[in-house]
């Protein structure tokens, strides 16, 4: 029986994914993961530290028209700030969303994570089908023992067909001989 692809055997070439070894007690195996992510160009301490200076800015322009008169501008100055404050707390809450995809000896695990909430669905590889959803630039849809669910949504649209692609490149080239027979014909 041979050990599952490891990172200096890697028989797929992966866009997206990358191969990496894992070793334990009982034997050396590897492991391909798919981390996909939405393409965020700041961080969460990034943004409040930016946060943080627009406060700064806008609480002493509008302390210096308070103190020449113009009273309405520092109520307005503190709404402004709340409602800035509040599309941020969203925008973090969703900034680290993902998708983490793991291809493992007998289990496929996929991780869905959005706004601190996560869905984790596992499959029998062996037994796991890639299809779009819709059509090749919709949502790809991993489906087996009776479930199913969708990824790729942090990837571009045009892109989704080459994931899919790679999906089941990495699906077949998984060790056969621990596959049923029927599972090698229909499973990809």
């Amino acid at each position: 029986m041979s050990a599952p692809p490891s990172a200096s055997n890697a028989p797929v070439r992966l866009r997206f994914g990358r191969w990496r070894a894992v070793s334990d007690d009982r034997s050396t195996a590897g492991v391909v993961e798919w981390v996909l992510q939405r393409n965020c160009s700041t961080t969460p301490a990034q943004m409040t530290a930016f946060y943080g200076s627009l406060c700064v800015v806008s609480l002493g322009i509008g302390s210096f028209f308070w103190a020449f008169g113009a009273t309405l501008v520092m109520p307005f100055a503190w709404a402004e700030l709340l409602l800035v404050g509040a599309a941020l707390v969203v925008w973090a809450r969703h900034a680290t969303d993902r998708e983490r995809i793991a291809l493992a000896p007998g289990r496929l695990t996929v991780e869905w994570q959005s706004g601190g909430r996560v869905e984790r669905a596992e499959f029998q590889p062996d037994w796991v089908r890639v299809e779009p959803c819709h059509d090749d630039r919709s949502l790809i849809e991993l489906s087996g023992q009776g479930r199913s669910i969708a990824v790729g949504r942090y990837v571009r649209p045009e892109l989704r067909r080459q994931l899919a692609e790679e999906f089941r490149a990495a699906l077949r080239s998984w060790p056969q001989e621990r596959r049923p027979a029927a599972a090698v014909s229909d499973a990809v």
